[in-house]
């Protein structure tokens, strides 16, 4: 799925000059996916997907260590099945100007796919 950084890149740039930002939280809570240093995975995904987003530094996103912000994600925008978890890496949240979650997408939900949709909230 680190393939999609590239669609992410593409958002930013498609979006960005409306207000649009993406921010990534890296996570090693799924397969140890993000087992590197935070300066190890923004040189991955730099040098491999060119990303032009803010990387911030390697979080929980579930459990009772998770940071509060994914805390507030989780509760405001609850997934499917009515389970509150992030399920995977690359699960993705759209917060508007007003600071309220209006959306969630599972994992396998491409940037592209969600590019459709942001006009109904920028």
């Amino acid at each position: 799925m680190t393939s999609q950084y590239a669609g992410l890149r593409a958002l930013q740039e498609e979006f960005g000059d409306q207000g649009f930002n993406v921010l990534a939280f890296p996570c090693n809570q799924f397969g140890g996916q993000e087992p590197g240093t935070n300066v190890e995975i923004l040189e991955f995904a730099s040098s491999k997907y060119n990303v032009n987003f803010p990387m911030f530094a390697k979080i929980n996103v579930n459990g009772d260590d998770a940071a509060p912000l994914f805390g507030w994600l989780r509760d405001n925008q609850v997934g499917e099945g009515e389970n509150s978890d992030i399920t995977w890496n690359f699960e993705k949240f759209l917060v508007d100007r007003s600071g309220q979650s209006v959306a969630r997408w599972a994992p396998q939900t491409t940037p592209a796919e969600i590019s459709e949709q942001l006009g109904t909230w920028l």
